[in-house]
């Protein structure tokens, strides 16, 4: 039996890593430890694993405890039935997969009421066994008629036997195995409308008659056609050629006697009524899978890149929330955010309204000193974007749009009504496309990640596993990028290593009663924040304008007795060394390696001290959309614009090109070289130059091509 104590080595075999550090890696999980604060500050313990390595390896661990404990499960089924030999349990023992222990316990699983149960209790068992032994001169069919157990003839003797054995070759285990084998390499996948549904199914209609080898469906695909058998507008069936399977059936089962017949009629009702279904059923969910872990991290590595779009970083923000009949809600915001002021304006009524709009911006504009100017991306937003350039503004303050995506739904949240009580939801709206502009992974996590607009079926795939990821990669990129400790939001603060929600909120109300930090040190005086949590923490919360200029870096205060250390052996102060690149140079890393300290540790200390508190994203980049496109009638074949990625998939990308709808620019059209990803030539939020390929108004399609030739 797996036990806890293999788990190191089975997992360094699955990973092709070494049991010492899978070893290293688990300790710290029990210790409490995050993956975060693992990658970044135990590398001595993992031998530098990264944040990847890390997970996989907490995933296989699950795994593997998951296989164990359903072992016991069975066992304990099979003693208290009483069920239980020395070769089953060895069986039991030796299986590494879910797959192969429940092989291994399906002809001894409790069963309701079927066909092979029946003739069992009528007494069939023997000839059954001996019909399937091919034992042909000492079986008597006409000895197990047995009118009081419902056995009337011989031919229904015959047929009772033919149940007993088709449920034993479809729970036969190597039978099992070698036929799934055949499923998931030579399975095809046929799809066909549901009549009654067609005309309800039109966007469906690519699968109507669809034909695909199971093992090479594209995951997208695979969704697509999930979707529509579960709308009902499709039919699916998912196996091999049954010819195939029932020669390999024959080629294990069945033999020259005079019980060939029988045997061949129950081996076919073993495929057609046990088997396929089982097997299909297990193909189904494999694939499902499968597509569904594709869909996922297609749409983790996408909300990845959004969250770490470059932010415009502290200046003083005006941000308008555009809309025609209702008008474009204006606020303004300082450098870190908060609301100064708010208004409503209409920029697109003509007249009167207009200018008074152009006299509102301008003096919003000189009396916050703004810096920049955010307006969202959705109706109007084009319109707002082109009025706000005819005014005779400062050429140095940036107007933009913003992607309002999930604004809102924030606007909506009991988070912001928390902070802005007296605010109705066009307010809020305004405040969250403003903040994104500043920082947009700050403004981002106050959102559910499905809202955001990266994602393709996510609300087909299995939504544990996705809000899982998805979560696991907001807490990744949060705590790459660091926390401004005193003016972090609770749901910003919810993401670092170590805290969650109840800390978060702790950490926030005191704040609100004692003031700023000053020191990491002081977190230790938040309610119910103990020395775990500021462990796993503190060294991803910042404090710009601390005592300690250390607390502005991702230098673990764990660390600052050894930088101590180092700035009195060269006789400087630690100020000293994060400003002179000499002094640092000047430190010989190797005297201060240790048991717990190792290179990787230092260099990593060194570099930080070199740029403390480094925010890994990119500077911000100003773009503009091609002036008059603004509606699809606006467009025309070969055109060139200008364009914002803001989706991939596997099959493609989706660029914004100023209107409302975006244009998919496939897979084919990304390069003009064979492209196995779109990720190997596109990010979210890139701007690259497209070309129209074709418009297509009926069903509100743009084609775009990237493609020089």
């Amino acid at each position: 039996m797996t036990t806890q104590q293999t788990y190191p080595d089975i997992i360094a075999r699955q990973l092709n890593i070494s049991a010492s550090q899978v070893t290293g890696t688990l300790n710290l999980f029990a210790e409490g430890g995050t993956i975060p604060f693992i990658a970044r500050y135990r590398k001595e313990a993992t031998g530098s694993l990264d944040e990847v390595a890390i997970l996989a390896i907490q995933d296989q661990h699950n795994k593997l405890i998951e296989i164990d404990k359903r072992r016991e499960a069975i066992i304990d089924s099979l003693k208290k039935n009483e069920l239980i030999t020395d070769p089953l349990t060895v069986q039991l023992q030796q299986a590494q997969s879910l797959t192969e222990l429940e092989d291994i316990y399906l002809p001894y699983r409790p069963k309701r009421k079927t066909r092979g149960l029946i003739a069992r209790e009528k007494g069939l068992s023997l000839l059954a066994e001996q019909i399937f032994a091919n034992k042909s001169s000492s079986v008597q069919v006409s000895s197990f008629i047995n009118q009081a157990k419902g056995v009337t003839s011989e031919q229904e003797a015959l047929a009772g036997a033919r149940d007993i054995i088709a449920e034993e070759i479809a729970e036969h285990q190597a039978t099992r195995a070698e036929l799934r084998q055949l499923f998931q390499k030579q399975g095809i996948i046929e799809a066909r409308v549901v009549k009654k549904n067609m005309e309800k199914g039109e966007k469906f209609r690519d699968y109507f008659d669809w034909q695909e080898p199971a093992p090479k469906a594209a995951g997208h695909r695979l969704l697509a056609m999930f979707r529509g058998e579960n709308e009902k507008i499709l039919k699916l069936i998912i196996r091999p050629p049954e010819e195939s399977c029932l020669r390999l059936l024959k080629k294990r089962h069945l033999k020259a006697t005079r019980w060939q017949k029988e045997v061949a009629e129950a081996i076919e009702d073993s495929y057609q009524r046990l088997l396929a279904p089982s097997l299909e059923n297990e193909l189904c969910k494999e694939l499902k899978s499968r597509a569904d872990k594709e869909a996922i991290q297609v749409f983790a590595d996408n909300l990845r890149q959004l969250l770490l779009t470059a932010p415009l970083g502290e200046k003083r923000v005006l941000a308008l929330d555009p809309g025609y009949r209702t008008g474009a809600k204006l606020v303004c915001l300082d450098q870190q955010g908060k609301l100064l002021d708010n208004t409503t304006i209409f920029p697109t009524h003509g007249g009167r309204k207009l200018e008074e709009a152009g006299k509102i911006i301008t003096g919003m504009v000189a009396k916050y000193r703004i810096e920049a100017i955010g307006i969202g991306n959705g109706t109007a937003g084009r319109e707002t974007e082109e009025f706000v350039h005819s005014l005779e503004l400062d050429s140095s303050i940036i107007v933009t749009l913003v992607n309002e995506d999930g604004a809102s739904i924030y606007s909506a949240s009991e988070a912001a009504r928390t902070e802005f009580p007296d605010h109705d939801i066009t307010v809020r709206g305004a405040v969250s496309i403003g903040r994104r502009l500043q920082d947009p992974l700050a403004e981002l996590v106050k959102i559910d990640p499905k809202s955001i607009g990266v994602g393709q079926y996510q609300h087909d795939v299995n939504q544990s596993e996705l809000k899982k990821k998805l979560r696991e990669v907001v807490e990744s990129c949060v705590n790459s990028v660091g926390v401004e400790l005193n003016s972090a939001s609770a749901e910003l603060l919810t993401y670092v290593a170590g805290l969650g929600q109840a800390l978060a909120d702790n950490i926030i109300a005191h704040r609100n009663s004692n003031g700023p930090f000053q020191t990491r040190q002081e977190l230790l005086k938040v309610a119910r924040l103990g020395p775990k949590a500021f462990e796993q923490s503190a060294g991803f919360l910042r404090i710009g304008s601390g005592k300690n200029p250390l607390d502005a870096s991702s230098v673990h205060p764990e660390r600052y007795k050894l930088i101590n250390k180092m700035a009195r052996d060269i006789g400087v102060k630690v100020g000293n060394l994060l400003d002179s690149e000499n002094l640092r140079q000047s430190i010989d890393l190797k005297e201060y390696i240790n048991h717990s300290t190792g290179l990787p540790t230092l260099t990593d200390i060194m570099e930080e001290l070199a740029k403390p508190g480094r925010d890994p994203r990119k500077g911000f980049e100003q773009f503009h959309f091609a002036e008059g496109v603004h509606t699809m009638e606006d467009l025309s074949e070969g055109m060139y614009l200008p364009a914002l990625i803001t989706n991939i998939t596997r099959f493609g990308a989706f660029a914004d090109i100023g209107i409302k709808q975006d244009g998919l620019i496939h897979i084919s059209q990304l390069a003009d070289r064979f492209i196995k990803d779109p990720a190997e030539v596109v990010t979210i939020g890139q701007q690259v130059e497209v070309r129209v390929v074709e418009i297509d108004s009926r069903r509100n399609r743009i084609a775009l091509s990237m493609r020089k030739g």
